[in-house]
């Protein structure tokens, strides 16, 4: 592909994309003190009148926003949707904790968040079992119900309505790195001296963190020994010191790759690919480790989960909504939200996955989709994490 701008234009909204670029400019904890400024802007048009007659409102990722989605929903039910997409998942739980349960219907964060902070603080509404628990026969085997993430710590009560999910580790130019090696050496890539100088680090601030835990050799969602803490603070000097640049935006590693600068990067993978090997860039390879520290497991597995939120005003229309995202049709317009091509759950089904391309199933790599999975262990909330980040924001800010 020899026109770069086309690729450097390409849809680039991550679940984590946006975040980066914007919280790249200012500290994470100033982030949190400007929550009740955000809660006033997000209020705005909502008060008592308009909530008897409001639209459906998302706090959402942005697959759920993609223009199709939405006008499809129009057509089907003759309402509209508004929405705001996330800043970070923490953030988005911080605003409901913060009295916004009263301007959102629908939330969709990774898989952690609504068993072990929403859920518990009464900020998501249970779904009726009845009604939403046949939709994960649906889904792939791994979610057959009582599916762990999408259930209370008690085990009664269902939370949300699994759709997208992947793997998002590392990058590399296939035409230089074997993917077979990639896979075999796993992290140990990037702690290897020889290739200092020859890859780059997407800034995801939380998935660095996970990362640089896996290439220290460390559990990134188990709780951290001091010595843990030194082999992190020694890898993430390492990591930081040897990469050849350091950016927000997965299309100019990907542009860096292609004009032979680099020959990898993390974090990344058919996330941040997937629009250029669209466009023919298959050289550009997404890596889950064979193995890592993570109960054998080198990958790390994100899963999201779409919940009621639970707005003092309700409304049947979220329930409506989040069953309607598991058809066939609305369910492939997720999958393909925005530009960003990513597997969701109901891909299970032949229904669904026949609403796919060859070409689409080659850019995900979809031959390796089970092999990944099985590979990668589930994305958790980093216990230790404020610390960890402090050492790798140390790491970043030496680096100047």
């Amino acid at each position: 592909m020899k026109d770069y701008r086309k690729l450097a234009a390409m849809a680039a909204r991550n679940p984590v994309r946006d975040a980066g670029r914007r919280l790249g400019s200012i500290d994470r904890r100033q982030m949190l003190a400007m929550l009740g400024a955000t809660t006033c802007m997000a209020t705005l048009g909502c008060g008592p009148a308009e909530q008897r007659q409001r639209d459906l409102a998302l706090l959402t990722w942005d697959a759920y926003a993609d223009p199709g989605l939405l006008n499809l929903w129009r057509e089907r039910t003759g309402n509209s949707i508004r929405y705001e997409i996330h800043v970070s998942d923490p953030t988005s739980v911080n605003r409901l904790r913060a009295g916004e349960t009263a301007v959102w219907d629908f939330i969709n964060l990774n898989n952690p968040w609504a068993r072990k902070q929403l859920w518990p603080a009464g900020l998501i509404r249970e779904l009726p079992r009845e009604r939403f628990e046949p939709l994960y026969d649906q889904m792939f085997e791994k979610f057959a119900p009582p599916y762990y993430w999408a259930m209370s710590e008690d085990g009664e009560h269902l939370l949300g309505v699994v759709q997208r999910f992947e793997t998002f580790d590392f990058v590399v130019n296939s035409d230089v790195i074997s993917p077979r090696t990639a896979k075999d050496e796993g992290w140990d890539i990037f702690n290897n001296p020889d290739f200092a100088g020859r890859y780059g680090i997407l800034a995801y601030e939380d998935w660095n963190v996970m990362d640089i835990c896996m290439g220290a050799g460390i559990h990134p969602f188990r709780e951290k020994s001091e010595d843990d803490y030194a082999a992190f603070e020694r890898t993430a000097k390492l990591w930081v010191e040897n990469a050849k640049m350091i950016t927000t935006d997965f299309a100019q590693l990907n542009l860096a790759i292609m004009n032979k600068e680099i020959d990898a990067y993390f974090t990344g993978g058919t996330y941040s690919i997937t629009s250029a090997r669209l466009e023919g860039v298959n050289n550009l390879y997404a890596v889950t480790p064979n193995s890592g520290p993570a109960d054998g497991k080198g990958g790390i597995n994100w899963i999201e989960l779409n919940s009621a939120v639970a707005n003092p005003d309700p409304l049947d229309e979220t329930l409506d909504f989040l069953e309607w995202i598991t058809e066939p049709e609305p369910a492939h317009i997720v999958a393909n939200g925005n530009g960003n091509l990513q597997p969701v759950s109901q891909m299970a089904q032949p229904a669904v996955l026949s609403k796919f391309t060859s070409k689409q199933l080659s850019a995900l790599q979809w031959d390796e989709f089970d092999e990944r999975i099985a590979n990668s262990v589930e994305f958790d909330i980093v216990p230790g994490y404020d610390r960890l980040y402090d050492i790798y924001s140390a790491a970043i800010r030496a680096r100047g």
